[in-house]
């Protein structure tokens, strides 16, 4: 059915109200006066402009508009900041043949006429104007609103990386290394490094459900509880059981946490451990043998009353464990073939004999060569554990 004049009449009232739906006249108000101060603070909090206060007004307000321009473009990156710059430049160019329009007008002054130059513009060029200067204003309000989400990401990512082991720990009979590097600016994935007091050392790597911000505090969330429940000296099975108490209790039901645990005797070498849903970890044996590390439950959050079995292995002298979360083997190159299982055993068997460091890097190295220019899907981690040859004295 066409539409009538009077329903297409009724169709503008009906686009307008919708579009400014829940509109404040406040909010108008904030937008120029206290959005617009805080996006110019933002952009030049770096700058001392007490100096300008001095100059007569046109040429402090010049001053002023120079100091954002710079501010802002330069926060762009250099593409951007050369497009943004070109669409300036050609909207002065068009000003500027505008104003050059111009015709010969009679403006008569008492008895006499004279003849002056007039500025003659086409019909809209004011309307474009201001629609030119409201869309940079809204431009340089959301790219500060970007920025400063963005310093606050930058300032989470420290503390994430500070709650992090950092660097390598080594003692009598083991050496052990993480590494972790998210996909975004924070990540789901973690790991960790614990010394017992009675020589035994927990390591631990864990996978939340997605990536970016949400991970990250779950990641956070996840960790303080283990720290807390290893602080009991729960067994392996019962602290994982526990810890998935709480997360199926406190974390989102769209969530859930693969976890890998285990506490490493390096006198021994006896490794015992509990797989959450997590990457089955490959222990590099004597040969160039691999074994995978599978026993243990569902992930955690899922059901609250899943059970948990206990593993165990024994590593001999320099043989290598390394825990991993998927986002290493589903990395993928341009042509959308993974690095999978057997890049990872490749890289480990390769590197075996070359400083446990050493081989945490070359793991992400050839993962970077195979992923070449694509942007990583997912955060990638990876812990490593060695059994020194040096047996650990008796008695620690």
């Amino acid at each position: 059915m066409n539409p009538t004049p009077g329903m297409r009449r009724r169709r503008l009232p009906t686009f307008v109200e919708t579009y400014t739906r829940d509109l404040k006249a406040e909010d108008l108000q904030r937008l120029f006066t206290r959005d617009t101060r805080e996006a110019y603070r933002f952009f030049t909090r770096h700058i001392d402009v007490t100096g300008l206060d001095k100059l007569p007004w046109h040429r402090r307000t010049l001053a002023h508009a120079k100091l954002l321009f710079l501010a802002f473009s330069m926060k762009l990156s250099p593409a951007r900041r050369v497009v943004y710059g070109a669409s300036l430049l050609f909207a002065a160019l068009g000003v500027f043949d505008l104003f050059r329009s111009t015709r010969l007008l009679e403006a008569p002054i008492g008895r006499v006429t004279v003849i002056v130059p007039g500025l003659v513009l086409p019909e809209g060029t004011g309307s474009f104007l201001i629609a030119f200067a409201l869309m940079n204003l809204l431009v340089l309000l959301e790219v500060a609103d970007r920025l400063s989400l963005k310093n606050d990401l930058e300032i989470a990512r420290e503390i994430q990386q500070a709650m992090l082991p950092s660097g390598l720990f080594s003692a009598p009979g083991v050496e052990t290394v993480g590494l972790s590097r998210p996909a975004n600016t924070v990540g789901g994935d973690f790991y960790d490094i614990l010394p017992l007091e009675d020589g035994r050392l927990i390591v631990a790597v864990g996978d939340v459900a997605g990536k970016g911000s949400p991970a990250a505090l779950l990641m956070a969330l996840l960790l303080a509880m283990m720290r807390t429940l290893v602080d009991e000296r729960l067994e392996p099975a019962e602290l994982v059981t526990r810890l998935n108490v709480q997360v199926s209790r406190h974390a989102p039901g769209t969530r859930f946490i693969t976890l890998f645990y285990g506490v490493y005797d390096p006198r021994s070498g006896e490794l015992t451990y509990v797989n959450a849903g997590h990457m089955p970890p490959i222990v590099l044996r004597a040969g160039d043998a691999i074994d995978r590390l599978s026993e243990g439950g569902m992930a955690l959050g899922m059901f609250g009353q899943s059970t948990y079995a206990t593993g165990h292995t024994v590593l001999q002298p320099e043989e290598l464990l390394a825990v991993y979360s998927d986002g290493i083997t589903e990395a993928e190159n341009p042509a959308g073939q993974p690095f999978d299982e057997q890049g990872l055993e490749s890289a480990l068997v390769v590197n075996r004999r070359s400083d446990i460091s050493a081989i945490g890097a070359a793991v992400v190295r050839a993962v970077e060569a195979h992923t070449a220019d694509t942007r990583l899907a997912d955060d990638l981690t990876i812990l490593l554990l060695r059994r020194s040859i040096a047996p650990a004295p008796a008695g620690v």
